[in-house]
């Protein structure tokens, strides 16, 4: 007889909550959460931020206390990899040479590190930062007056950079399109270039990499157009792709990561898979895509468990997304795919506004900067039959508070 277990491969975001929610939704058969590193799961945000800049420390990270996977019946296996899914007998095989039997499967592998093309990439002291391991790595680096040339200006290359330079180091960052462009408005892309700018940051926009060099070890970043930057330390952050090696050898439909439908089931109905791995159904958008964030690892964590514990719904939540960058939080609610018109609300200058982003007259995305109150009303308002239009967006005497109340 098959087993009625729940297996869960990756303990991230994704994977904990899945195993949390089904104990909170009354599902009572065994469940085993499987880690491939040795700590107990973590949250990664704060390995940019906080934790890189020595403010926080290894145990501020665990996303629960041991005691709580005791305590809820869930047995944590860490530092096992899971190797390969025998689908036709319901076996996870795992790097010990063991098999562990499921029921149900929840794949919640996450993403990896894209990796960047370019001699010396291997060299010691270029590092990506994905785990506990490399971000304190990165940070015994980071004295004053350090060269770190960081590749690419995405939400982590921005962190990164600016924790170096509050540090007194020297930020350098390589991007070859602009910052966070495949994110955010021109509006807000330009702000960050300018002040991180100011703030003593420096940009090579519109280059890539060459070449990395150096006797040993990593010490100077050649750039497409030949300028050779000096370096102590290389941090490569062009980006993530989907973890998917391990569904994809199983045989499961995979396209831009695990293709699942609105309730998160792969294309074997005793598989689902959630968080960063996954492409899915957006309902905001009308097409499948795949997020990086802890907003959709959690809250498909939960679509999963639910169903799981008979209460299948579709996955709709809205998307949304932060970074702290320096004294600058940005937070947005929403996607900005097929947005045809922005509009401005507060003052860049004043280090405090937000940009509303709307797709056929519709209110689709906000960008906030330091106003955490358009953030919070733009998620009550995005996806509702509240009516917003562009002129109230840009009005700073309109009551967003209370439309979103509503």
């Amino acid at each position: 007889m098959r087993s009625s277990s729940a297996v869960i491969v990756g303990a991230g975001h994704a994977g904990v909550q899945a195993a949390a929610s089904l104990r909170e939704d009354g599902f009572q058969e065994p469940i085993m959460l499987l880690s491939d590193e040795p700590e107990l799961p973590y949250q990664r945000p704060p390995l940019s931020k906080t934790f890189l800049k020595g403010e926080m420390d290894i145990h501020g990270l665990p996303l629960r206390a041991e005691s709580f996977f005791r305590d809820h019946r869930i047995e944590l296996r860490r530092g096992l990899r899971a190797t390969r899914i025998d689908r036709a007998s319901g076996r996870v095989e795992t790097g010990d040479g063991s098999a562990i039997e499921y029921g149900h499967l929840i794949l919640a592998t996450g993403a990896r590190q894209r990796r960047l093309v370019a001699p010396g990439v291997d060299l010691p002291g270029v590092f990506s930062l994905r785990t506990i391991a490399e971000a304190t790595a990165i940070r015994e680096r980071l004295t004053p007056g350090m060269k770190i040339v960081i590749v690419g200006a995405g939400f982590i290359g921005l962190e990164i950079a600016a924790t170096a330079t509050s540090l007194g180091a020297e930020a350098t960052v390589v991007e070859i399109a602009r910052p966070m462009g495949r994110a955010v408005s021109l509006v807000i892309s330009d702000f960050y270039l300018k002040d991180h700018t100011a703030s003593g940051v420096r940009f090579r926009i519109g280059r890539g990499v060459a070449e990395i060099r150096g006797a040993g070890k990593a010490e100077a970043v050649v750039l497409t157009d030949g300028e050779v930057l000096s370096a102590d330390c290389v941090v490569i952050a062009v980006g993530v792709t989907a973890e998917d090696a391990l569904a994809r050898e199983s045989g499961l439909e995979c396209a831009n990561g695990i293709v699942v439908d609105a309730l998160m089931q792969t294309s074997d109905p005793a598989i689902s898979a959630i968080g960063d791995c996954v492409d899915f159904p957006n309902a905001s958008l009308g097409f499948r895509t795949r997020l990086e964030s802890v907003q959709n690892a959690v809250d498909q964590g939960r679509c999963v468990a639910a169903r799981l514990a008979g209460k299948p719904a579709p996955y709709d939540a809205l998307a949304w997304f932060w970074s702290d960058q320096g004294d600058l939080k940005l937070m947005i609610a929403g996607l900005s795919h097929g947005v045809d018109a922005w509009v401005l609300r507060g003052e860049p200058e004043a280090r405090a506004f937000s940009t509303f982003g709307f797709r056929n007259g519709k209110l689709a995305v906000v960008e906030s900067v330091n106003r955490t109150a358009d953030h919070a009303a733009a998620k009550r308002i995005i996806g509702t039959p509240k009516t917003l239009t562009p002129e109230d967006a840009a009005n700073p005497a309109f009551d967003l508070r209370a439309l979103a109340k509503r």
